[in-house]
């Protein structure tokens, strides 16, 4: 495993620290340190271009789609400082963490040709449309229906919890192509434009306040003939390797903001009193550990020795339940830090602090993404060899 970088490896962080250092500290300071993954969409749709203009926004990309062709660990190196710099969340995390590489794997030389450029340059942002009412983790469930008509498709159903739906441009749709089909048998991934009188996107309010999450109808729906990644009926198999991709360099960047978490409650505890506090103290110790332990987890899962990049490996399914369990008891220490103090919203309505929006964010952490007792389940059948779990009504 390696835990260190060359001296070239450094010298391209230090390029692509001044060059975050340049821009948060001149045209883009508005953006330096926001943490809402709604907040300020026009400036960070300029963000989103302006990254794309200087080939910093999908860098692991081959250079003909408007990447780098950078290397693993200059992708590393890219994700640690732009979470150092304070840089604000990518606006279209979805499409350059996973429509991107899944079209790269599987989408054909004139799909990728058409589909990646626009995502490189900041232009088209992308969304997800996996999960159901009735099919969240459980997504071999889906009831979105599709069909073609002439050289369209026509989509039917309901999806929800799609993250950032409200300012996306394409979303990419699990749906039953198949009539009569069960399971993960009949699916199709098709990649529908959302700017139609056919797609339909309410935002969900959250207890944050926040209204990240969204739920998007489509009613007669369509997209093209041509927008579909892989044969009509392999749906699954793409977007079971979509998820992968969730858990490759991406993570590394994760990692610095949990690490700029940690910061504030550590700063928090000092300024209030709270770090007198010995068992304070003692969990502010415990998550610093956690934290640790998790990037050398995520160094060795990304080496390539236990499943590489793509996240398959048996390291790599339990990183989930690590990061998410990690980070809901951070905001647990969070609130227990700020005391009374953390219940009293700062703003008008909802409008808490830092620490008190983390505390409330990552209640969901252990649920979205794959819940920590899916994700048990998944561990023990795919990576211990289990016996499946009973399926089926009992009694």
């Amino acid at each position: 495993m390696k835990l260190g970088f060359s001296p070239e490896e450094e010298a391209f962080r230090a390029e692509a620290a001044a060059w975050l250092q340049a821009e948060l500290s001149g045209p883009f300071a508005d953006l330096r340190g926001i943490t809402s993954l709604t907040a300020a969409p026009d400036r960070r749709r300029a963000w989103e271009r302006r990254l794309g203009e200087a080939r910093w926004g999908c860098i692991g990309w081959p250079e003909a789609y408007g990447g780098r062709d950078a290397t693993l660990a200059e992708q590393v190196i890219f994700a640690e400082e732009y979470a150092r710099a304070g840089a604000p969340p990518r606006l279209n995390h979805i499409g350059v963490e996973l429509a991107g590489p899944t079209i790269l794997a599987f989408g054909s030389d004139e799909q990728k040709a058409r589909l990646l450029p626009p995502i490189a340059r900041g232009e088209q942002l992308w969304c997800q449309g996996y999960s159901e009412p009735n099919a969240g983790s459980d997504l071999a469930n889906v009831r979105t229906r599709a069909w073609r008509d002439g050289g369209d498709w026509v989509i039917e159903g309901q999806k929800v919890w799609t993250s950032l739906a409200q300012f996306s441009d394409w979303i990419f749709v699990v749906a039953r192509t198949e009539p009569g089909s069960k399971g993960p048998k009949g699916l199709s991934f098709l990649l529908v434009p959302i700017d139609q009188p056919g797609v339909t996107v309410r935002p969900i309010r959250q207890i944050t306040g926040d209204a990240e999450f969204n739920e998007t109808f489509f009613d007669g729906a369509r997209t093209a003939a041509a927008n579909i990644l892989g044969e009509p009926g392999q749906g699954w198999q793409v977007a079971m390797a979509l998820l992968g991709f969730e858990r490759g360099v991406s993570t590394l960047a994760q990692q610095m903001g949990f690490r700029n978490e940690l910061d504030a409650v550590i700063r928090a505890a000092k300024a209030n009193g709270a770090a007198r506090d010995p068992l304070i103290r003692q969990r502010i110790a415990k998550a610093e550990i956690g934290l640790r332990l998790m990037r050398y987890g995520a160094l060795r899962m990304l080496s390539g020795g236990t499943g590489g990049a793509e996240g398959n490996g048996a390291a790599a399914l339990t990183y989930k339940i690590q990061w998410a369990s990690w980070r809901r008891s951070l905001g647990e220490l969070a609130i227990d830090v700020l005391g009374i103090a953390g219940e009293i919203g700062d703003g008008a309505e909802y409008g808490f602090g830092e620490l008190s929006t983390l505390f409330l964010y990552s209640r969901a952490d252990t649920i979205y993404g794959g819940t920590n007792q899916i994700q048990r389940n998944i561990i023990a059948e795919r990576a211990l060899g289990l016996p499946r779990e009973p399926r089926g009504d009992i009694g």
